[in-house]
């Protein structure tokens, strides 16, 4: 099991030994990634996390505060890895998203709907828009000449779509990495002609 939370790598799971936020949003996550966003309770995540019931309500006024962390997370999981690739591999961040999507269908189900009114994470909200800022980036880099929202919003909802339509099985028969990279190879050839 693939597990996304940046606080894995310096957490400790249970509570005693430190950061409870960061126990907590592992044990949600271990939820998300097993049952989706709809076997995540703050009771739940308190049990798998090894600590009192009300435990999670220090950091998290409600269920869907833990959610808005875990997408908060999410973005900016998917923002690091595509920081590990130069900016003028259009093509590469967008077979990188469509991996994030397939390798955590749960995470990336819950950043793109699972959380009520994103209104009210700031946090999400920032981590998302600094994802959206990512791609932009790498759009200007492959095509400076082209209209950077409408170039950016065609990118997004290129490699959105075909990652959901891989998600739900729309494809069948289709390798996920070969369709990725044709897509996009497709769209920023594309860019370039324009």
């Amino acid at each position: 099991m693939l597990l996304v939370s940046t606080c894995e790598d310096e957490c400790v799971r249970a509570y005693h030994h430190g950061d409870l936020r960061c126990a907590l949003l592992v044990a949600a996550g271990e939820l998300l990634d097993e049952g989706g966003a709809a076997a995540i309770s703050l009771r739940e995540v308190a049990r798998r996390a090894g600590v009192s019931h009300n435990a999670p309500y220090r950091h998290f006024a409600d269920r869907d505060a833990l959610l808005a962390a875990l997408a908060a997370e999410g973005f900016a999981e998917l923002s690091r890895r595509m920081a590990l690739l130069p900016a003028s591999r259009l093509q590469a961040l967008g077979q990188c998203y469509v991996a994030f999507a397939l390798e955590q269908p749960g995470r990336f189900a819950l950043m793109f709907g699972g959380v009520a009114d994103k209104q009210r994470y700031p946090q999400l909200q920032q981590a998302a828009q600094a994802l959206y800022r990512q791609l932009g980036a790498s759009v200007q880099a492959v095509a400076p000449g082209q209209d950077l929202t409408t170039a950016s919003l065609a990118a997004w909802s290129l490699v959105h779509g075909l990652a959901q339509l891989l998600l739900d099985d729309q494809l069948p028969g289709q390798d996920a990495e070969a369709a990725a990279q044709a897509v996009t190879g497709l769209f920023v050839a594309g860019l370039g002609d324009a």
